[in-house]
């Protein structure tokens, strides 16, 4: 397959899990890490109980990839990659809208740098989702980015969970990602686990389990 280099994430993977999306009341927009794949963060959601009712549906980066460098890079060095990615949720979420899941009842989830681009897409599409997810993750951009973005989240449930320190997402930027969505509008929970590793938590699982548990 040959690759846009303008849109490079252009015909990516997609794979699903959970209920089918016909007939299906929510959905979850799964986005994993750099260096892994759509399996993967599918792995992580089939510890969830899903029921009937919501359907998982994972795209897989090309390359692996989100975006080349670290999500503090001044926000040029990871274009067009980034664009290219926020041009594909914008895809899949018309694509569940087609299937009769509007975004009030899609949950945007991510790990560590699927986190990060699931924190920049729920603020630069500002709107009610069913849920936003940031685990090991924040907004996109080096220090001094102004974050202003338009639009409101109108009560989004949005959960950030992180461990301090974490090799490569500051707690800082984890705070000030929280503090952007309180602006935005959305009820924010935001936990920190001192010591803990780049992975996913039992915590964790549970608040993502509470608020699919909410769509239902």
């Amino acid at each position: 397959m040959t690759t846009d280099p303008n849109d490079p994430h252009a015909g990516a993977l997609v794979l699903t899990n959970g209920a089918l999306l016909k007939g299906a009341r929510a959905a979850v927009l799964a986005l994993h890490g750099r260096g892994a794949g759509a399996r993967d963060i599918l792995a992580l959601t089939k510890v969830l109980d899903l029921g009937d009712s919501v359907a998982v549906v994972a795209p897989e980066a090309a390359g692996n990839t989100w975006y080349p460098y670290s999500f503090l890079a001044p926000l040029g060095r990871n274009e067009p990659y980034l664009s290219s990615a926020l041009k594909l949720l914008d895809t899949l979420v018309t694509y569940l809208a087609d299937h009769d899941i509007p975004a009030e009842r899609v949950v945007l989830l991510g790990f560590s740098q699927g986190a990060c681009l699931a924190a920049e897409y729920a603020a630069r599409r500002a709107r009610r989702w069913g849920g936003v997810v940031v685990l090991t993750g924040g907004l996109i951009g080096p220090d001094g980015t102004p974050h202003d973005y338009e639009g409101a989240l109108d009560g989004t449930p949005v959960f950030l969970g992180a461990g301090d320190p974490d090799a490569h997402v500051p707690w800082t930027r984890v705070e000030e990602t929280a503090a952007v969505f309180e602006r935005l509008g959305a009820a924010v929970t935001m936990r920190r686990y001192p010591g803990m590793p780049h992975t996913v938590n039992e915590d964790e699982i549970t608040a993502v389990q509470a608020l699919l548990d909410g769509l239902r």
